[in-house]
Parts: C-alpha cells; structure tokens; sequence
C-alpha cells in the first residue's frame, strides 16, 4: 500500500502583508500572478519582488504555448524562490517554472518526468477554492499540438509551502467559485472512492465533503450570490483538504472525462467536471450498487438530510442550485466528438482510469457521454 504522506509545509495567513513579513519576501523572490491580484492586495505593500504575469502571455487554463512562452521571457532572470499568488492556472504554471532547467520547454518536462529536480523553492497562495493543487505534486497542461490535456507528475513539483490566506477569495466572481468549489467535491468524492484511499487520507475527504456541502446549503439558503463569501475560509481549507485527499489516492473517470472537454471546447475544469459528474456516479451505481459507494452514500445522506438512497439524487439537485448543470451539445459538443473523446480517454488517461471505483469499458465511456450529451 502506498504511504500517506504530506510533503509541503501549510499555514494560515490573516493576510497577505502578514505572510509577506514572516516569509521576508525582497528581491530575489518571483511573484506569479495575475495583474488585477496583484495590483490592489500586494502592489501597495512595495515588497522590491520581481513580478510576471500570467495573462501576457496567453488566456485561460495553461497551454504549452503559454508556458513556453513564459519560460522564454525567464532565460536570463535571476531568482530565488517562486511565490505563485493565483487559481489553477498559476499554480500549474509555477510548478512547471520550479523544476524547468534554463533552456527547457514544456515538452522537455514530459520526456524526462521521472528525473525532473526542483530548480526553484515553491510557495503556493491559492487564491480560488476548488484545485487544492497547492498541496499536490501534478500540473496539467493543454498539449495543443498533440490536442489533449496531460499531467506532469513529480515529487520534485511538491511546494515548499501552501500558504492559506481566506481573503484572498474576497473578490472571486461567483461563477468562478462555484466551479472551483464544484471541482474541490469532486476531488473529495473521487479520492474517497479510490481503490488507493487509505484511511488517513478519507479523513480528509470526509471533511472536504463536510466544508463544502454545510457551506453550499447555507449559501444556497440565504439566497445571495455573494453568501458564500461569509464562508470563504471554510472553503479554502475543504480545496485543501481535497487537495491532500487526491494528492495521495488520486482523481479518476470524472476527471478522465472531463479532459477532452476541456482541451476541444475550453470549457471551465470544474465545470467539465461537473458535466460529467452525474452520469459517472450512475454507471458506478449500474455496474457495482453494492460497495464502497455505499458508505459514500451514508456519508452524503448524513450531510444533506435524506435517506442513503437519495443521496447521490439530492447532491446533483444541490450542484445544480450552485451552479446549473449543462448538457454537453449546449457547449458546441457534436455526436462525432463522442467516440474520438472516447479513444482518447481511454489511450491517455490510464493515469486516472485505474483510480475508478469499478472499471469502465470503452463501451461503458461512449454510454456516459451519451447520457451527458
């Protein structure tokens, strides 16, 4: 069996000013990030750090192009630590950044995986609820010459330090927390069913799954979009303890599924996530109704106040009243895409497939997609 570990260091902040005076950040420290978090919360405290951001160099979710790109305006520079203040983009970016040598491209990474070394120390400020990618030692890049989405896998790509800072959320537009907090239950739900889940690791998603479905209802309650805010903390440290939870029994179908989406039509990640979500628990249900799925019933019927049975039922209802669930031909999916998405999970994804609560043919992929369509 694998052993649990936790490898970076991780405290909370009152602030950013606070983590910035403890951790003497000057100028041979890197700030990634993006301009409009940098401008109002860290520009004013005048720290002397050097600075890039992510959104000169392309839009969206991280691509080879964007990252190359930025490794090519960093040959030359010279820096110690790299401090990565942002959502998922930036703190895939950043991992990639900490174990590139000068004259590396992205694709240099992937040839050499298992030999990658960290160059830079990494501090991790997630900014977003929902990757919990501070705590784990994966980024997921858009391979856009090869069309499809892939992780970079490495001990070295392990933070220093993920530093929680819960004010850091103050300003995330709400379509942007529900699918982060969206893609930060489906970690806890995925690591928890995972075939490599032990028992330290379903503590944490056990009270992933806690923070996160008490925090929706009570936003979900009070009507306002701008509720969860009240509850900031309490999701940032669910994205983490997530984070923790699959960074040791790792995600699975949801996730495998979901990649395409992303890479062809740029769909959000939590949102993909959420697309999928559904009609992969219920092909889990259909092949294996009787195992672990079960306790993950008694778990989310003790959350949401409904028999085991309903569960599962009452946990995409409450999804839906966070963030409306889109069928797949709403977001430019075609009926052809099904089954290439279907080849393609099945010759890439293997990393995730085999972390499934039950295994899942070809025929058993193209079904969930139709359903999803």
């Amino acid at each position: 069996m694998k052993a649990f570990q936790l490898i970076p260091a991780i405290a909370e902040y009152e602030d950013f000013s606070t983590y910035a005076k403890e951790a003497q950040l000057g100028g041979n420290d890197l700030i990634l990030t993006n301009e409009y978090i940098y401008s109002p919360v860290i520009e004013r405290l005048e720290l002397g750090c050097q600075t890039l951001f992510q959104e000169k160099y392309g839009m969206g979710e991280p691509t080879d192009v964007m990252v190359d790109a930025i490794l090519d305006e960093l040959r030359g520079r010279e820096y110690d630590r790299i401090i990565a203040v942002g959502g998922g983009t930036i703190i895939d970016i950043a991992k990639v950044i900490a174990v590139a040598r000068p004259e590396d491209r992205v694709d240099d990474l992937y040839d050499r995986m298992a030999s990658l070394e960290k160059v830079h120390p990494l501090v991790i400020v997630p900014t977003t609820c929902g990757t919990g990618s501070e705590v784990t030692n994966i980024s997921i890049i858009n391979r856009t010459t090869k069309g499809i989405k892939q992780g970079i896998v490495s001990p070295a790509m392990f933070a220093t330090e993920a530093a929680l800072i819960p004010g850091m959320l103050a300003s995330l537009p709400y379509g942007v927390f529900a699918t982060s907090s969206i893609d930060a239950m489906i970690h806890a739900v995925e690591s928890y069913l995972s075939p490599n889940a032990c028992a330290i690791s379903e503590l944490f998603s056990e009270q992933a799954l806690h923070l996160i479905l008490t925090g929706w209802r009570a936003a979900v309650d009070n009507g306002s979009r701008d509720a969860w805010k009240k509850f900031a903390a309490r999701f940032l440290r669910a994205s983490n303890f997530a984070g923790i939870a699959f960074g040791h029994a790792g995600c699975a179908a949801v996730h495998a599924l979901s990649y395409p989406l992303g890479g062809t039509h740029h769909i959000p990640h939590g949102q993909s996530n959420q697309m999928m979500f559904a009609d992969v628990m219920r092909k889990y249900q259909e092949k294996k109704p009787i195992g672990k799925l079960n306790k993950l019933e008694e778990l989310l019927a003790k959350e949401l106040n409904v028999e085991p049975v309903f569960a599962l039922e009452e946990l995409y209802k409450l999804m839906d009243a966070v963030l409306e669930k889109k069928p797949l031909h709403e977001v430019g999916v075609t009926t052809e895409e099904l089954p290439v998405y279907t080849t393609t999970v099945l010759e890439t994804q293997q990393r995730l497939l085999n972390n499934n609560y039950v295994e899942l043919t070809a025929e058993d992929i193209l079904d969930i997609y139709s359903k999803a369509f």
